[in-house]
């Protein structure tokens, strides 16, 4: 009985802190993705009194995206920290507060100023989304099934955010103006540094044995690895960097698709509007991929699942090429979003499964940061082909996507080794975890769902 009553309590807990996770990462993602919408607005509105207001917003549109790229340094930092929910906590705090003040100097001081406060924002934005779902393997119950399902419920935050942060900025801005749409914003990810901090913690980082260069294993004051160790891990590890490579070239797909669909939307229907409705369309289906995800949680190995799903969305692009009609074309951008929402949930699941808890955060954060670096240049290069036309850049955007599917096999092929075979680091120490204090033993178990076994012969976490 009493062995029942304590797994409900944790049961429980675990259920208490994914919903504390889930809002909370829908208020800072969604204050993220509506940043760039806001400032854009608030640079060309009429009150703000600059000159070029249009110029204006790009810059700090920019300025707020470009910082993602030093994503791995402050992924660094949180590695290094035994209580992630406060480093966290704190980013999202400056975050909102660099944003709050961009937001008010705008108009008032030379845009220069503006621009270096949104920038400071910008160097937190990593942290808000793969900083953030690097702590949902120790905040999810434990074993495959229901890391999986909270997987969903981390992609469903993404798609959430994505879309009704921009949205509701559209609304305040109408409402009350662009600055205290951006305010809002902030205030967000202000909420949702507050629900960071009541965050279950992380109990296994306090008994990490976090190696370094040059130190023998076992001691207690262990350092995380250096940002180049993070980053060569990505390359090191077969499984991570076959994933990652499909993660980043499909990010050119990713960043194409809103530029192909003002081109083929105007194409189909001869109004120019009717590509907003087919980005409307390819959000619609994320959602609906990420509740799919979430009330049927994937199962089988994470790498595997996501060359499927990455095979699937280049079909699904490279169909839509083929839509005849607006209609088609619409069902087409759907399920494009609706498969890639799966996709994504299996690079969540093989990103906690592949990288060790010492190098987590510099993991997630590095893969996000040039994903969104790479999304940038193919929104890019796309504006600049706009002349070949929907159907054609449709077709393109499709055999980048499966060019890093064939890319994956070949390396399998090549170094055969498979995901089910790879229980090793090629780093050195175990795949999923970092050597223990010479105390304790760990035993991985379906790998991010670790068990300890101390020299004292029981279980549970060392004491």
């Amino acid at each position: 009985m009493a062995t029942t009553d304590g797994t409900e309590r944790r049961a429980r807990h675990a259920a208490g802190g994914l919903a504390r996770y889930v809002t909370a990462a829908a208020l800072v993602r969604g204050a993220d993705s509506g940043a760039v919408v806001g400032l854009i607005l608030l640079a060309v509105d009429p009150g703000s009194h600059l000159r070029n207001g249009a110029a204006a917003g790009g810059l700090l549109a920019a300025a707020l995206s470009a910082p993602h790229l030093v994503g791995p340094l402050t992924a660094h930092r949180l590695d290094r920290a035994r209580d992630t929910r406060r480093a966290l906590a704190v980013a999202y705090l400056v975050y909102a507060a660099a944003l709050a003040a961009g937001a008010t100097l705008v108009g008032r001081v030379p845009i220069a100023g503006a621009v270096g406060a949104v920038a400071l924002a910008g160097c937190c934005g990593p942290l808000l989304t793969g900083g953030l779902s690097s702590r949902l393997a120790a905040i999810a119950r434990p074993g495959d099934r229901a890391q999986r399902r909270a997987q969903g419920w981390d992609a469903l935050t993404y798609s959430v955010g994505g879309t009704a942060g921009p949205a509701v900025v559209a609304g305040l801005a109408a409402l009350f103006g662009p600055l205290t749409a951006v305010l809002g914003l902030s205030a967000a990810a202000a909420a949702g540094a507050v629900l960071t901090l009541t965050l279950p913690p992380d109990d296994s980082r306090a008994d990490l044995d976090l190696p370094s260069p040059g130190r023998a294993a076992g001691h207690r004051n262990a350092r995380a690895p250096g940002v180049w160790d993070g980053l060569v891990r990505l390359v090191a590890h077969p499984s991570l960097r076959r994933v990652t490579t499909m993660t980043m070239l499909s990010a050119l797909e990713l960043g194409a698709l809103p530029v192909i669909a003002v081109i083929f939307g105007a194409r189909l229907t001869g109004r120019p509007g009717a590509g907003a409705v087919l980005t409307v369309a390819f959000g619609v289906g994320g959602l609906v991929g990420a509740l799919l995800v979430t009330v049927f949680p994937l199962r089988g190995e994470p790498e595997r699942l996501a060359l499927r799903l990455f095979a699937a969305v280049a079909a699904a692009t490279g169909l839509c090429a083929f839509a005849p009609a607006y209609g088609f074309a619409l069902a087409g951008f759907a399920v494009i979003g609706l498969v890639n929402a799966a996709a994504f949930t299996a690079t969540l699941a093989a990103r906690t499964k592949y990288a060790p808890p010492y190098a987590r955060a510099q993991v997630f954060v590095t893969s996000a940061g040039v994903k969104v670096a790479l999304a940038s240049v193919g929104a890019a290069v796309t504006g600049m082909a706009a002349g070949l036309g929907g159907r054609v850049l449709l077709l393109l955007a499709a055999g980048i996507t499966i060019a890093s599917v064939v890319a994956a096999i070949a390396d399998r092929m090549i170094t055969g080794q498979d995901a089910d075979a790879e229980k090793e680091d090629p780093l050195g120490g175990d795949a999923c975890t970092s050597p223990p204090p010479s105390t304790s033993t760990r035993t991985p178990s379906a790998c991010g769902t670790p068990s300890w076994t101390s020299s004292a012969g029981h279980s549970g976490p060392p004491r």
